[in-house]
């Protein structure tokens, strides 16, 4: 799947609900979240530091999210879009709710058996961040608001590799830094021991 710089990209699941919820009338039907609100989730571990993401419930607010399309994988035929109805993207208390009517070219209906065969149960979206923070001592990125949504895409697999590339991209400069404090603690504690232990001499 191609990464493209600057963007970000986040796997949730993507589900067959009963024909009594659908959003939209087809046969061809999907739906899911593309994110949840507030619920942080571990982005990767380093060092034994579990480095997580939370999704503020109101980083949507004034977001760009014009004519957002579906795709599998972040790349190809376009499988659904807003423009033409085939294609609701709505912020909800939950999250980012989608839904998708995949009947409109045979590389959607295609997905559509996919997904009722449960070869593809993840969905991803692609944003880009416009306003974050970041909470030193529970190692948590919050993001604040989201500038723009291009994409939600069903994925092929469960974890997205790219979303391990996107946080790091951010974090990177975290982690060097609070290795520096924590080395500079650990050294700072050696000296304090040599000290006392010269002292008792």
């Amino acid at each position: 799947m191609p990464v493209v710089p600057g963007r970000e990209y986040r796997a949730m699941s993507l589900l067959l609900p009963t024909a009594a919820n659908k959003r939209i009338d087809t046969d061809f039907y999907v739906e899911g979240y593309a994110t949840t609100f507030n619920q942080p989730y571990v982005l990767f571990e380093e060092e034994g530091v579990q480095y997580k993401e939370v999704i503020d419930r109101n980083a949507l607010v004034g977001a760009d999210m014009s004519d957002v399309i579906m795709q599998y994988d972040h790349r190809g035929n376009v499988l659904a879009r807003q423009s033409n109805g085939t294609l609701i993207i709505v912020p909800d208390l939950t999250g980012l709710f989608v839904a998708a009517d995949l009947s409109k070219s045979v590389a959607a209906r295609n997905l559509h058996e996919e997904i009722s065969n449960q070869l593809i149960t993840k969905m991803s979206w692609a944003f880009t961040v416009a306003e974050e923070s970041y909470d030193r001592v529970t190692h948590t990125r919050r993001i604040l608001r989201i500038k723009k949504v291009y994409d939600v895409s069903a994925v092929s697999l469960p974890a997205n590799p790219s979303t391990d590339i996107s946080a790091r991209s951010w974090l990177d400069g975290v982690i060097e830094a609070e290795r520096q404090e924590r080395l500079a603690a650990e050294a700072a504690v050696r000296r304090a021991k040599k000290i006392r232990i010269l002292l008792e001499v």
